[in-house]
């Protein structure tokens, strides 16, 4: 009997769970985020308060609820637009090859060159810093090079196999070959990367928030919230602890979830 996969299970359940309680704050929180005085200054976890409230007064549950929406909205965006152009780009130079292929090939290894943060704070400072599109719009640039480098190298390993040419001598046309039997064929390799890709993104936003460039006030951001607390640890420690609780267990449970995938695919318990 096979045992069942318990990197997947406990990913699964954490990753939920915490996916109720974010689309939870989008329309509920026991607090405004942004009301002052919601409670008396530093107050310690309790009851009432169960993060305890910052310098101003306001609930830091309420504010980590609306912050981890703020950050994992912005997460899945940078996802998405990575994702999408990435995979696109991948998958047509991977299966029709020639020189398109090595201009990317090329383009892949001048911009991996550099780290990931710092190409998005050049993008954001042509862009301009302060809007959410702004950082949606230079995370999701910044990430669609290793999208197109992982979806690339799984079509071309695809591109000579034997039910691809029976397809051609069949008639089949270059898009149903990409969409009906090589992309299905791909999902081991690109689910595990949509997985580090959103922690990465997660990880993205919230140092850019932390630097002052991301969501900004009255917008709630983890980065951004741990900003804040940087200046409060001995007065409120439990706003840091809080807060970086939350981007340790987003990035922790999407990890088990990646790893549980990657165990199922290799047949591995």
């Amino acid at each position: 009997m096979r045992k069942r996969n318990g990197f997947l299970i406990a990913g699964l359940v954490l990753t939920c769970a915490l996916a109720a309680l974010i689309l939870l704050g989008f329309f509920w929180t026991p607090y405004d985020p942004n009301a002052m005085a919601a409670g008396p200054k530093f107050d310690a976890p309790s009851p009432a308060h169960w993060m305890g409230t910052d310098n101003f007064g306001r609930d830091i549950f309420s504010r980590v609820l609306k912050g981890a929406g703020t950050t994992v909205s912005i997460a899945l965006a940078t996802l998405l637009i990575g994702a999408v152009c990435g995979s696109l780009a991948g998958a047509l130079t991977g299966y029709f090859g020639g020189p398109a292929d090595e201009v990317l090939m090329r383009l892949n290894d001048a911009l991996t060159a550099f780290p990931s943060i710092l190409l998005a704070l050049v993008v954001i400072s042509i862009l301009g810093p302060g809007s959410r599109l702004n950082v949606m719009t230079a995370l999701g640039l910044v990430f669609i090079p290793s999208f197109a480098r992982v979806t690339r190298t799984a079509f071309a390993s695809l591109r000579d196999v034997n039910y691809i040419k029976s397809a051609r001598l069949m008639g089949a046309s270059s898009r149903r070959i990409l969409l009906v039997h090589m992309l299905p064929n791909t999902a081991p390799v690109l689910l595990p990367a949509l997985t580090i890709g959103f922690n990465n993104a997660v990880l993205a936003e919230a140092s850019m928030s932390f630097l002052g460039i991301g969501a900004t006030p009255p917008n709630a951001s983890l980065g951004y919230m741990l900003s804040e607390a940087q200046g409060m640890l001995f007065a409120a420690p439990w706003y840091a602890a809080g807060t970086g609780l939350v981007v340790v267990l987003l990035v922790f449970s999407v990890g088990l979830l990646g790893e549980g995938l990657r165990r199922r695919d290799r047949g591995v318990l």
